[in-house]
């Protein structure tokens, strides 16, 4: 018997069911017992309490549960069927996983910068390699060619959204410095980056959304799931990554209101004039 051909109309239970890929739950199981036997001995002294507190705990969980459920999800299955979707995951990577991942880390965490790891860290953390980095992946794999090949190969469903997750944990973690003795930036050189980091990601967004024609050859023709059409889909596309965007976006504003009030109050001398 021919299998059937799958819906065009999943229901959000449809989409969240889980399959199993070792190459991805493997390391992810690992790098969570890893945290977890650390959070558990760290959590044994009073100091050590007060540097981990529980709910850093529950945010990385939560980080890692969304990474498992964009990534070995049945919505991984409907790529060629709506970019929207596509593009869904590919933000809980981006804007949502990173973020909570960082934030779970403990306080007060010191690497030696003249060591190996703290010299690779200090590179890979510094702001022009994250922004060049994560720029790299947004303007090339949004391009038609970078996209177009993307959705017909095995790209999309490994390569891709590895890289938009690790370029967006740089960006998180210079934004968010949870590594401060290889993290120099002060408040206000973060809002600047933030705010550089954002513009790539609101202009393919804005791309999309006023684009009167598909831009990507495989969703010209394609049978898009919920009955959108494939203009549609890609204008809604725009949408979820425009707002995904926001977020981090209003932070970047944020931390140089911070940076402007301490300016006006005395406290901190701009970097153009320290001497």
């Amino acid at each position: 018997m021919t299998p059937p051909a799958p819906t065009l109309n999943p229901s959000l239970a449809e989409l969240l069911t889980l399959h199993v890929d070792p190459l991805v739950w493997v390391p992810v199981l690992a790098v969570t017992g890893f945290y977890l036997w650390r959070y558990a001995q760290v959590r044994r002294t009073p100091a050590g309490a007060a540097r981990w507190p529980l709910w850093k705990v529950g945010l990385f969980l939560l980080g890692i549960g969304l990474l498992i459920l964009a990534t070995q999800s049945a919505a991984t299955t409907f790529t060629l069927n709506s970019m929207a979707l596509y593009m869904a995951r590919l933000m809980v990577l981006a804007e949502v996983v990173p973020p909570l991942l960082v934030l779970g880390l403990p306080r007060g965490l010191r690497l030696d910068p003249r060591r190996p790891l703290g010299r690779v860290l200090g590179v890979l953390l510094d702001p022009w390699v994250a922004l060049a980095v994560w720029t790299a992946v947004i303007i090339f794999w949004n391009i038609p060619a970078g996209l177009n090949a993307s959705v017909v190969t095995n790209t999309a469903a490994a390569l891709l959204p590895a890289l938009y997750l690790l370029s967006s944990l740089l960006v998180w973690s210079v934004v968010l410095r949870p590594l401060p003795s290889v993290q120099p930036a002060h408040v206000g050189s973060r809002g600047w980056f933030g705010l550089l980091a954002s513009l790539p990601m609101m202009a393919v967004a804005a791309v999309w959304l006023y684009s009167r024609e598909v831009l990507y050859t495989p969703y010209v023709s394609a049978l898009c799931l919920w009955n959108l059409t494939p203009l549609q889909n890609q204008q809604l596309s725009g949408w979820i990554m425009m707002l995904a965007g926001l977020p981090a976006m209003a932070l970047a504003f944020v931390q140089l209101l911070m940076w402007l009030i301490r300016l006006a109050d005395g406290e901190e001398t701009p970097p153009a004039t320290r001497g």
